[in-house]
């Protein structure tokens, strides 16, 4: 474990009790009934966690990139659906607002998503922009003051209880990715709504939506950033967002095996306990080792992000490792668990479908490797 300041080893404490005091016992009838996690989310907005990064005066906590990251670790340890509702308010909702809008933006948005009074979404993600972001189709015409969105966005999280969704659109179809623009919009407002809702492997207690635009009216001044700059403020929002999902994957590899180390010691085959075979215990001590690992990425991408130096690289190197070796380590504890790990008696099960998601979600593993590649030939 790195050596953590008192103030982070507090935030790690108080999420740990939140989380296994509240979010652990609905665990497993949110997955199992696909029901949004509002109890837990009213709950972490009184704790502070929906604005935990941001400065005070926005409504936030004024904690650090790596406080935000342990906390969504320690969410993840027993219950991804409410992690990841947690990740995509913060990071995504919150995270274009903070990073590209102006004061008056800050004030009127991002203070009620950080105080915890409104939840917030991100649409990217359309049926022909996926990886290929740039291809968004979702157009945003102007007309006067205002401009007249249509389009649709697929997998959006949080997108049926947010009131605030930020999300790209195309302002001048000549100038290719430079012609996307950003923006924020109210969900109430006429010719927004949601869609399909999406029936998913894991995550099934995390709201998953399409939301479509239909002659939305929506005010010049709720452009974030420069007309020419949507797709870099959204990308710039995902490369700080992979560093939550890395935290995610990193909680549910830490929660996989407590419960494969604890199953270890309880069952018996051949008249002890399976923890004194040597395979078994290979197998802890792989587990081990890599989610120390993780750890040391992911906490390392978010000091490099504090310390307001370039965390490109890292951060997608963090999400690549993380999330991997959730698959492997999840993985590794339904065989520990044997026949039972299969079955949903048991959290690995559901352990292992959420964690799948991490290694798509904010950036395939596939585009890490580019991002990663690109990063170290740019500075060979």
């Amino acid at each position: 474990m790195l050596m953590l300041k008192e103030e982070h080893l507090q935030v790690r404490d108080m999420v740990r009790r939140f989380s296994e005091d509240v979010v652990a016992p609905r665990a497993r009838e949110l997955d199992e009934t696909e029901t949004f996690p509002h109890e837990a989310v009213k709950q972490m907005a009184e704790l502070g966690l929906l604005g935990l990064p941001y400065p005070e005066k926005y409504g936030g906590a004024g904690m650090d990139m790596l406080s935000y990251a342990i906390a969504v670790e320690e969410v993840a340890r027993v219950c991804a659906s409410t992690a990841i509702t947690l990740a995509a308010h913060v990071s995504l909702g919150c995270g274009p607002v903070y990073g590209s809008g102006t004061e008056e933006q800050k004030l009127r948005f991002l203070v009620p998503m950080a105080r915890g009074e409104a939840l917030g979404a991100f649409g990217l993600t359309e049926p022909n922009a996926g990886s290929d972001a740039a291809g968004t189709q979702t157009r945003a015409v102007k007309h006067g003051d205002s401009y007249r969105v249509n389009g649709s966005k697929i997998y959006i999280t949080n997108a049926s209880y947010a009131k605030y969704i930020t999300f790209t659109a195309v302002t001048d179809a000549s100038q290719g990715a430079n012609g996307i623009s950003a923006f924020i919009m109210d969900t109430a407002t006429p010719g927004f709504r949601v869609g399909k809702k999406e029936k998913k492997m894991g995550l099934r207690g995390s709201d998953t939506v399409e939301v479509v635009f239909e002659d939305c009216i929506v005010a010049a001044d709720q452009m974030l950033g420069e007309p020419t700059g949507g797709f870099k403020t959204f990308m710039r929002t995902l490369t700080g967002g992979r560093i939550s999902i890395g935290a995610l994957a990193l909680g549910v590899a830490q929660g996989a095996f407590e419960h494969a180390v604890q199953y270890s010691k309880v069952r018996h085959q051949f008249g002890q306990a399976i923890a004194n075979f040597q395979g078994i215990q290979f197998m802890l001590a792989d587990m081990a080792t890599k989610i120390e690992a993780a750890r040391h990425l992911v906490y390392h991408a978010a000091m490099l992000r504090d310390a307001g130096l370039e965390y490109t690289k890292e951060a997608s190197m963090a999400k690549l490792f993380a999330s991997e070796i959730g698959n492997w380590v999840t993985d590794k504890a339904i065989q520990i668990h044997g026949g039972i790990g299969y079955c949903r008696d048991v959290p690995v099960e559901r352990m292992h479908r959420d964690v799948k998601l991490m290694e798509i979600g904010e950036g395939t593993s596939e585009i890490q490797r580019m991002v990663i590649a690109r990063e170290i030939l740019r500075g060979a």
